[in-house]
């Protein structure tokens, strides 16, 4: 110990090396804790800032109307699919005129559809990928099935006995 003193000249001039030391190392190589505490704070400044938009509640008839158009997508997707095949049946004829005439609408259309739809349902997957645990809880009781607890899987408490630690 009285060699690394007399060398560094004691306690105080170890840490002013030792700060200079780490100066130095965050020019060649980003400080990883202070990266992580900015993305944190900008993460939070935008949460706020996207908090305040719905901070207060509107229920006028327009917002009632958007969410209504919010909520067409999918079920028309589904039902103008089903509706294709109906009227496949009942005019073949007609049918096959509109599907010829699909021939001519041009590729860039199409790719520009597939993103459209794409965004609209990744987005919506993504909503309830990071929601999931939440929508879990809430699905359950609307089908009917009871929510079992992790204490009433006797398979799952068997293996975490077992678990070291």
């Amino acid at each position: 110990m009285g060699l690394i003193e007399r060398v560094f000249g004691g306690s105080a001039a170890t840490t002013a090396l030792a700060n200079a030391a780490v100066g130095v190392a965050e020019v060649f190589t980003p400080n990883a804790t202070k990266r992580m505490e900015a993305a944190q704070a900008a993460y939070l400044a935008a949460l706020d800032e996207h908090g305040t938009e719905f901070q207060y509640l509107r229920p006028g008839w327009f917002d009632r109307f958007v969410n209504g158009l919010n909520r067409l997508p999918r079920p028309m997707l589904a039902l103008g699919t089903l509706s294709l095949f109906v009227y496949a049946m009942a005019e073949p004829v007609g049918f096959a005129e509109r599907m010829n005439g699909l021939d001519y609408v041009p590729e860039p259309l199409w790719w520009l559809l597939g993103a459209i739809v794409s965004f609209y349902f990744g987005a919506r997957e993504a909503h309830y990928f990071r929601t999931g645990a939440a929508l879990g809880a809430e699905i359950a009781p609307r089908l009917g099935v009871a929510a079992t607890a992790a204490a009433d899987n006797a398979a799952l408490t068997e293996w975490r006995m077992s678990q070291p630690g």
